[in-house]
């Protein structure tokens, strides 16, 4: 059997420790690169999400076919009426470019003809004047494009979808406050719905 000699010993030991060393160090390298990446693709993941929800929601830029086709998808078996962003809430920037939301009108009444269908946007909060500094007459003017439709015919099972565009002068209190869709079909109650409209800065 070999004897080992003290300075072998040593040198051994060393290369081993050297070898470990060198280890440690392409495990922390591969661990830095493996965070680097997670952290990029997270923040690419949230950067496309956000784009995907703020172009969702940007009604004043659609058609009216990618609006119908995005109300469609609001409809269950009874939605007489729909609104989209189907949160109810949107962001309207004061002294901006108008923001806006879509209102889809479904035709339930299988066995009615001549059917013709009306809807008006109204101001619905009691509190405005204390939360916005503003009267109802105000806040309904802001109602740029969209606020009342009459005479709108819509064939039995089929829908209509449209635009409603809010624009808000500089100066205004940023506040929340509410609208509320009535629909009437041949002027009898049909539906009726809420939208909540946020100022931002």
């Amino acid at each position: 059997m070999k004897k080992i000699s003290r300075p072998d010993f040593i040198i051994g030991k060393l290369n081993r420790l050297k070898s470990n060393r060198s280890g440690a160090v392409e495990l922390s390298f591969t661990t830095i690169v493996i965070l680097v990446l997670a952290m990029t693709m997270l923040i690419l993941g949230l950067v496309l999400v956000k784009n995907i929800f703020s172009g969702a929601t940007d009604i004043a830029s659609m058609t009216t076919d990618q609006l119908k086709s995005q109300v469609s998808k609001l409809f269950g078996e009874d939605n007489k009426v729909v609104i989209y962003p189907d949160s109810r809430i949107i962001n309207v920037k004061v002294g901006g470019k108008p923001s806006g939301f879509g209102i889809g009108i479904k035709n339930l009444l299988e066995s009615a003809s001549n059917v013709k269908f009306s809807y008006e946007v109204v101001v619905s909060d009691s509190n405005l004047e204390s939360k916005c500094g503003v009267r109802n007459d105000v806040a309904q003017s802001w109602l740029t494009t969209g606020a009342k439709e009459t005479d709108i015919p819509i064939s039995p099972g089929e829908l209509m979808a449209t635009k409603v565009l809010v624009k808000v002068p500089a100066g205004t209190e940023l506040c929340t406050f509410r609208y509320r869709i009535n629909v009437k079909a041949n002027n009898q109650n049909y539906g009726t719905d809420i939208i909540d409209v946020t100022l931002t800065g």
